[in-house]
């Protein structure tokens, strides 16, 4: 997760247009945060808050041991949206005077606090308020047993700066120890090592004693409760949930096993998963120690834990190695979408692991079609500069990231690559770096000079150039080629037992998918009559089916629909329908009449990403 631990960094340019090697070192710079870290940099937070149902706020104390590098009168962390109430420097308190800078979107503001010289700690008091992005807060009505309140927070990409002041970049690391207050009756869990049953103080405390970036700090609050799965692996959830979740996450143990014997020990500790409350926003979220998940993924066949072997790769690469700047995003999904892959493959077996290519192709094919082959968009690399950083978190550094690494494999071997991703992981552990170290790393120790082997890859064609290059390794699946078969037929042979030569959830999603374009209602009602894919159906299945439903007017399904739209927040799926309802005048009054209802429940992320759809 980064080479120092500093946002600013003197590095080789590599850029697209410019291959002159004498060019001089670029500054490379997270545009996204506000602090300083090469003059002034944390090192270890001792944070010590209350969690406040009534007001719905969070208040406390946030203590950093510091690094005052420059030995300056000057250190700046960031916030948005806090209400920072006292500065005081030192185990005896030394008030301090700090300063509050110009807000701007996204960034919030600068908090410029006056230090001295031999300064090693700063505290700062402060509470959230009703604005913290990061923070959602669920009345009992919102949660699976709907008896209790419960709180989440989201900090990827720049909104920890809500309800923590910190220097909130993914290239800037720091250990932590946490002592959170709650109301007796709930479970406090973070981002670090955790309790596993209430107590009857309401007090919670808590230890992350490896460094990672402000993105992955992370705390829930409810009514929550623990079942292990085996020695350093289990799940956390509300009562009613528990058992459905450690049923369906059986194998999660053989999981972190398979990906230890690919990529080297898994150096965290535990790994346990919480199961969230609908309007959790994301499918899943890497906290360390601590995935957090949608409650999507409990389809009662374990159809779907593919995204946990997602969320258990991050233990490697973007909580291990991270990306430095949100530029370099690519660095943490393209790799982990690589991993999961291979997970997949150890545990469900190759057939399946085909399956999961194709589908993975079809997402990079459309993702890419939708930006516009020539969008800068569609690079590695990205540029967010002035933007929302969130806005780098779409499909393809997850997809474009992964076909690029199928590309190294395909070239060297996949046991020689397999070595330089476990020796990748080692070199970089816990370090935040940039796509520029990552290329550095990959010339001295995969290419090493040989000149008709990068031609082959062409990695600065996948990094830094739009589109799709043209030495994409193919995909195929022998499963989907038979799909495709049936796709040809079942017009004239009807549809009927369809549903017992197509079961798996890779195959009914690829045969959704590619539905004939002139598909009609009657057909679509046929089809449905024959899987259930409207009233039955894990997940995926139903947003993909959704999806044909909208695109073919397929009215039947509309309640359905409204339904789903209202039970979950999970950003890009909710986006998948409503970007197609919004395409006719008709779908987009539709949509808007549907959000009215639903964004009560949705995370603030999910509420700004759909008002942009919708506007």
């Amino acid at each position: 997760m980064k080479k120092l631990i500093l946002v600013t960094l003197f590095l080789t340019a590599i850029a697209c247009q410019k291959k002159d090697q004498t060019e001089k070192p670029a500054v490379v710079t997270d545009e996204h945060t506000y602090s300083k870290p090469e003059l002034a940099v944390v090192k270890h937070l001792d944070l010590d808050i209350k969690v406040d149902f009534d007001t719905q706020t969070i208040s406390g104390k946030a203590s950093w041991l510091i690094d005052n590098i420059s030995k300056g009168n000057e250190i700046i962390f960031d916030e948005n949206t806090l209400n920072i109430t006292k500065v005081t420097l030192g185990d005896d308190e030394k008030e301090t005077k700090f300063e509050l800078g110009k807000d701007v979107e996204f960034h919030g503001k600068p908090l410029r606090i006056t230090i001295e010289p031999n300064t090693t700690k700063v505290n700062i008091y402060y509470s959230t308020t009703k604005d913290a992005v990061a923070l959602q807060w669920l009345t009992p009505e919102q949660t699976a047993d709907k008896k209790k309140p419960f709180l989440f927070s989201q900090g990827e990409s720049v909104w920890s700066r809500t309800w923590i002041p910190c220097q909130d970049s993914p290239g800037i690391r720091f250990t932590y120890n946490a002592k959170v207050t709650v109301p007796k009756d709930l479970l406090a869990v973070m981002s670090a090592v955790n309790p596993q049953k209430k107590n009857d103080t309401g007090i919670y405390t808590f230890k992350q004693d490896k460094a990672i970036p402000s993105y992955l700090m992370a705390i829930a609050v409810g009514d929550i409760e623990f079942q292990s799965i085996d020695d350093r692996t289990g799940v956390y959830a509300e009562p009613s949930m528990l058992k459905k979740s450690a049923w369906e996450f059986a194998e999660l143990g053989k999981m972190v096993v398979a990906a230890e014997k690919l990529y080297g020990p898994y150096r965290w500790g535990r790994y346990d998963v919480l199961v969230l409350p609908p309007s959790f926003p994301y499918g899943g979220m890497e906290n360390p120690n601590l995935t957090f998940l949608t409650p999507g993924v409990i389809a009662g066949d374990r159809s779907l834990t593919s995204l946990l072997a997602h969320e258990l790769g991050h233990s490697w690469s973007g909580n291990l190695v991270t990306n430095a700047t949100w530029d370099d995003i690519w660095l943490n999904e393209g790799f982990t979408t690589y991993v999961e892959h291979r997970i997949g493959e150890a545990i469900f077996g190759k057939k399946e692991f085909e399956m999961q290519n194709v589908i993975t192709r079809k997402e990079l094919v459309d993702n890419v079609a939708e930006y516009g082959d020539t969008s800068p968009d569609t690079r590695l690399k990205v540029s967010l500069t002035g933007r929302n950083p969130d806005d780098g978190i779409s499909m393809i550094p997850y997809v474009k990231g992964y076909a690029f690494l199928r590309v190294i494999e395909n070239a060297v071997g996949r046991e020689k690559f397999d070595v330089f991703i476990k020796n990748y992981f080692d070199a970089h552990a816990f370090k935040s770096i940039t796509t520029e170290d990552f290329i550095k790393y990959y010339n001295e120790n995969l290419i090493k000079g040989d000149k008709a082997l990068a031609n082959k890859i062409k990695a600065e064609d996948w990094i830094y150039k739009p589109g799709i290059p043209s030495n994409i390794t193919p995909v195929t699946s022998v499963d989907f080629d038979a799909i495709d078969k049936i796709q040809k037929n079942w017009r004239a042979t009807g549809v009927k037992g369809l549903s017992q030569k197509i079961t798996t959830t890779s195959e009914k999603q690829y045969f959704i998918d590619h539905l004939p374009t002139d598909i009609t209602p009657k057909e679509m009602e046929a089809i449905d009559a024959e899987f259930n894919f409207t009233k039955g159906g894990n997940f995926i299945i139903k947003r993909q089916w959704f999806v044909q439903a909208i695109i073919h007017q397929y009215k039947t399904a509309n309640p359905a629909i409204e339904q789903f739209l209202v039970s979950i927040s999970r950003t890009g799926s909710v986006m998948m329908l409503y970007k197609e309802m919004a395409k006719t005048p008709e779908g987009k009054i539709w949509a808007k009449q549907v959000f009215d209802k639903a964004k009560s429940g949705y995370h603030a992320t999910t509420i700004q990403a759909v008002e942009g759809i919708l506007k």
